[in-house]
C-alpha cells in the first residue's frame, strides 16, 4: 500500500524549488531541490513525477498566490479606476515583499517546460484581473488592443516599477502611483 503523501512535505519541496529557480535559475537540479527541502531526490519525485511536473505546478501556484493577493480587499462596487489602482498597489506590494517568488516566476514565465494546461489554469485563475482591464480599457485607447498586449505591457510597466521600488523604497508610495497614473492613461486614457 502507497503511503499518503505529506503536504507540508510538498510544501517544502515547491519553497525549496521557487529559492533554487531564484538563485540558479531552470538549471537548478531536483536533487539540489530536494536537498534545500530536506528529503531525498527519490521523495521528491513521490510528489512530482518530473522536474518539469514540479515546474508546472510552481508556476501555477505562483501566478495565482500573485492573483489572488491581487485582489484581495478589492473594492466591489466602486469604478474601475479605484479597483485597479487596488490591484495595481497590491500586485506591487506582493511582488516586493516576495523577492524570491517573483525571481522564480519570471524565469518559469519563459521555461518551455510549461504546458498549455498550466497557462490555462494561470489564465482561469487570473480571470477577475482580466475582466478588471476589460473594463477600465473599455473606450480607451487600448480597447481595440488584444488582450494579451494590454497584459504584456501592463507587466512592463509593473516589473521596471517593482525594480525601482526596491532600489528606492522611500519612494515606493510615489513611485507606485506615478507608475499606476501612467499605465491608466495608457489602458483608459484619462
Amino acid at each position: 500500500m502507497a503511503r499518503p503523501r505529506n503536504t507540508d512535505r510538498r510544501s517544502a519541496i515547491l519553497s525549496a524549488a521557487t529559492r533554487a529557480i531564484a538563485s540558479q535559475g531552470l538549471g537548478a537540479t531536483t536533487a539540489m531541490i530536494a536537498k534545500e527541502a530536506g528529503v531525498s531526490n527519490g521523495s521528491l519525485f513521490v510528489y512530482f513525477d518530473t522536474k518539469a511536473a514540479l515546474l508546472n505546478e510552481l508556476y501555477v501556484a505562483l501566478k495565482t498566490e500573485m492573483a489572488t493577493t491581487s485582489l484581495v480587499g478589492l473594492p466591489a462596487g466602486s469604478e474601475p479606476r479605484e479597483q485597479m489602482l487596488h490591484m495595481w498597489t497590491q500586485w506591487l506590494r506582493w511582488a516586493t515583499a516576495s523577492p524570491e517568488k517573483r525571481r522564480a516566476l519570471a524565469q518559469l514565465q519563459v521555461s518551455d517546460d510549461i504546458t498549455a494546461a498550466s497557462h490555462q489554469a494561470v489564465n482561469s485563475a487570473s480571470s477577475a484581473i482580466a475582466d478588471l482591464l476589460e473594463r477600465s480599457r473599455a473606450g480607451g485607447p487600448m480597447q481595440d488592443a488584444p488582450l494579451g498586449f494590454v497584459l504584456t505591457l501592463t507587466n512592463a510597466i509593473a516589473e521596471t516599477t517593482i525594480d525601482t521600488v526596491i532600489r528606492e523604497p522611500a519612494d515606493a508610495e510615489a513611485l507606485v502611483r506615478v507608475a499606476f497614473d501612467a499605465i491608466w492613461r495608457v489602458i483608459a486614457g484619462a
